[in-house]
């Protein structure tokens, strides 16, 4: 304290003599080093001061019972001089006595590049029972600069979400040229890296490798829909891959939207560090005295129970913490765009209303194609940007659909993409300013349009007006889906008088208008589509109830996607479309969009008699089982990449009810369960009951459903759903009697 008085008092004195006298004498003070422990249920993450008073990462991993062993970690490794003192730093900075990558970059006022940032203070608040918040305080001794680290803990889930505050107050402007969000350092033996990559239908496609010396970078610069070509969420294993059960892994993902950049450096000791945070590409920051830079945050989740006891924790702290009403309902529904696409009118949108009644869902999802009218949008090269109802195919507008829908006792929903521009559009020749573009070059689309600048706050109150007057016009109107179909080109602000903000700017922006609009509309489901998985994240996840994985929709891709993405996202947030893509029946379409939020986008007159009475059978089924689906602990039993059946069973907390989903994923002659397929996670005292859930009229279940097995029968034997060719598709619900 009394330093910290001290500091105060001279802070007004000329030069840096008395910062650096002031730290020296900080320096003397924190001789002995603090270790400070982030601890959760299971992992640790331990911080340490050295002899220079940086503040560095000695330790992550399984939590220690006694605190006190903490200190003795760094003594029990033997690797070569690391020179620095530094290399292990809590938040690397640059040109200092830094040699590996950094975490933070600036040019200070005086065009000094160097930064070394020291530590001063922390303080550990309890929020509740379960949240904890760690704030730690860095300064550099000779200018007035720092970084405040924050790390806030989910004791029960074992997540950890970290990121930063950078301000100063030198005389004149810091440019921040990189500023990520978190650092992380670990010890093993070696580290295996699962990333994904992907494009539009081919979404979440995983690679798996080992780290080698140097740096691998996952990054994205499209601006928008960024998730596009490679996905912000990665795993780490420690010391060999981890399994399903087995292996320490380490889970990773950024909150946010834009471009984002994670880098993973093996260096010369074999000790990886790990940094994550927003992408600096083209978008150094000027920071003014005594404004607060704040970045995005970074969670990660450590677990010692291999990939699905990390996935598990996750999926828990997303339904209780992050996502949009995780521990609420959802609505099934029947979208038109597979029935239609552009092609409707009133009539035939009033015929699906009754449709969607006679199926027995929920909603009915009115998609693209019934706004603009100088520029009617009757296909994707025209009229976004222009938010009124097309009178040729709405004479009566939206407020008759939404009638139309209560009569028929089912609720109504819209498709938007607000964002986005139409070169062919009203709104495009009155505000040409409002579009990203540069001014003197050829102007260049992704899927015929252009992006709003949301950087202005002129066109995040047009964006939010959009929203607001649909409900205005029709409070009824019961769900939004958000579409976000291009990247920029061309990266242009022309409200901006420094461009190198735009990726920044935009970003916020748009977290500017999705605040307003759910502070009006708190409790409306929104489904956060982008052409697919492009633009899925925990920052706009905080903002919508749904994400849309991928517009491909054939139903064994989907096993594969579905698959990958519930590593990272509990199945509540998975919006999943019975469609007509693909080959298989409608059952085995509709078994595979059961494991997440069911919806239909089909043309339902034409289903014969019995795939229809399939379906509304399947609806009822749903909503039995959907709370176990969306709120149970998911356990991945067979993989679809390694075998000819996948499986994957949902359970609940109790251990007493749940649902498996089994499906062959491989057409080769004679595949099928020949052997029997282990569960997880049960009670192995408890004796449970194995039910077929949605036969198909007609046709009779193989399981004995009278026949009980002990959980510790289940687990350790398993049970085979007798899954073939002509049962290429079986769900079972599991009972405890």
């Amino acid at each position: 304290m009394q330093l910290r008085t001290m500091y105060k008092n001279w802070s007004g004195l000329k030069g840096g003599y008395i910062l650096a006298f002031v730290f020296f004498l900080q320096a003397n003070a924190f001789s002995q080093n603090i270790i400070i422990p982030v601890e959760t249920q299971h992992s640790a993450l331990v911080l340490q001061t050295n002899s220079n008073n940086n503040l560095n990462i000695v330790y992550l991993g399984a939590k220690l019972s006694d605190k006190k062993e903490y200190e003795a970690i760094t003594a029990q490794y033997k690797q070569t001089s690391e020179y620095t003192g530094v290399s292990n730093a809590a938040y690397p900075a640059s040109g200092s006595r830094n040699l590996f990558e950094p975490a933070i970059t600036v040019t200070h006022a005086d065009g000094n590049n160097s930064l070394d940032l020291q530590y001063v203070r922390h303080e550990t608040k309890k929020l509740d029972e379960n949240q904890s918040l760690l704030t730690v305080t860095l300064k550099d001794p000779v200018y007035d600069l720092e970084v405040r680290l924050f790390y806030k803990t989910y004791f029960k889930e074992d997540v950890t979400e970290q990121w930063s505050e950078i301000k100063h107050n030198e005389k004149g402007n810091v440019v921040l040229h990189k500023f990520a969000s978190a650092a992380l350092y670990l010890k093993a033996e070696s580290y295996w890296l699962r990333q994904y990559h992907g494009d539009w239908a081919k979404e979440m496609q995983p690679e798996e490798s080992r780290l080698t010396h140097g740096i691998k970078t996952l990054d994205s610069k499209l601006g928008t829909r960024t998730d596009l070509f490679q996905a912000p969420v990665f795993m780490v294993s420690l010391d060999k891959p981890a399994t399903e059960e087995e292996g320490t892994v380490l889970y990773g993902a950024l909150e946010w939207s834009g471009n984002f950049r994670i880098e993973l450096e093996l260096d010369n000791q074999d000790n990886l560090r790990l940094l994550a945070g927003v992408n600096n590409h083209a978008s150094p920051y000027t920071l003014k005295p005594a404004e607060v830079f704040t970045t995005p945050a970074f969670l990660s989740v450590l677990s010692f129970r291999g990939k699905g006891g990390a996935s598990r924790q996750l999926h828990a702290w997303a339904r209780n913490y992050k996502l949009l009403d995780g521990k609420g309902d959802r609505l099934t529904l029947l979208n038109n765009w597979e029935s239609t696409y552009f092609d409707f009118n009133e009539t035939k949108l009033k015929a699906l209303l009754k449709d969607t009644k006679a199926l027995g869902v929920d909603l009915f999802l009115l998609d693209d194609g019934w706004f603009a009218n100088k520029y009617p949008r009757n296909n994707d090269d025209a009229g976004l940007g222009d938010w009124q109802e097309n009178k040729t195919k709405l004479p009566n507008g939206i407020a008759s659909l939404v009638s139309e829908a209560q009569a028929n006792d089912v609720k109504f929903g819209i498709w938007i993409e607000p964002e986005m521009v139409s070169p062919r559009s009203e709104l495009y020749e009155k505000h040409p300013d409002w579009v990203v573009k540069q001014p003197n070059r050829k102007e260049y689309y992704f899927r015929n349009q252009l992006v709003l600048d949301l950087s202005n706050p002129q066109v995040q109150q047009f964006v939010f007006n959009t929203v607001d007057n649909l409900f205005i016009k029709n409070p009824k109107l019961a769900y939004i889906k958000w579409d976000c179909n291009a990247v920029v080109y061309n990266a242009y602000s022309a409200h901006l008088t420094n461009q190198s903000h735009f990726y920044l700017q935009y970003v916020q922006g748009l977290y500017a208008v999705l605040q307003k609009i759910r502070k009006k509309y708190p409790t409306v489901p929104m489904m956060l589509c982008s052409g697919g998985g492009g633009r899925v994240d925990y920052a706009a996840l905080q903002y919508f109830t749904e994400f849309w994985p991928s517009d491909n929709t054939d139903p064994l891709e989907r096993i594969f996607m579905q698959w990958e993405y519930s590593y990272f996202y509990p199945a509540i947030s998975s919006a999943n479309h019975v469609t007509d893509w693909g080959k298989q029946p409608i059952k085995f379409r509709t078994d595979v969009a059961m494991m997440g939020k069911l919806g239909f986008d089909i043309v339902v007159s034409k289903l014969q008699e019995k795939e229809l009475r399939f379906c509304q059978d399947a609806l009822k089924t749903y909503n039995t089982i959907k709370p176990i689906i969306w709120q149970g602990e998911q356990y991945r039993l067979q993989d679809p990449v390694s075998n000819a059946v996948a499986a994957v069973l949902y359970l609940n907390e109790q251990k007493t009810s749940g649902v498996i989903f089994n499906y062959l994923v491989n057409n080769r002659y004679g595949a099928g369960s020949e052997r029997p397929i282990r569960l997880k996670g049960l009670d192995p005292k408890k004796r449970y009951r194995l039910k077929e859930l949605n036969l198909y009229p007609g046709t009779t279940s193989t399981i004995d459903a009278d026949k009980s097995y002990t959980g510790e029968f289940l687990m350790t034997i398993g049970y085979n759903p007798d899954v073939k060719a002509e049962r290429a598709s079986v769900v079972l619900e599991l009972k405890a009697e």
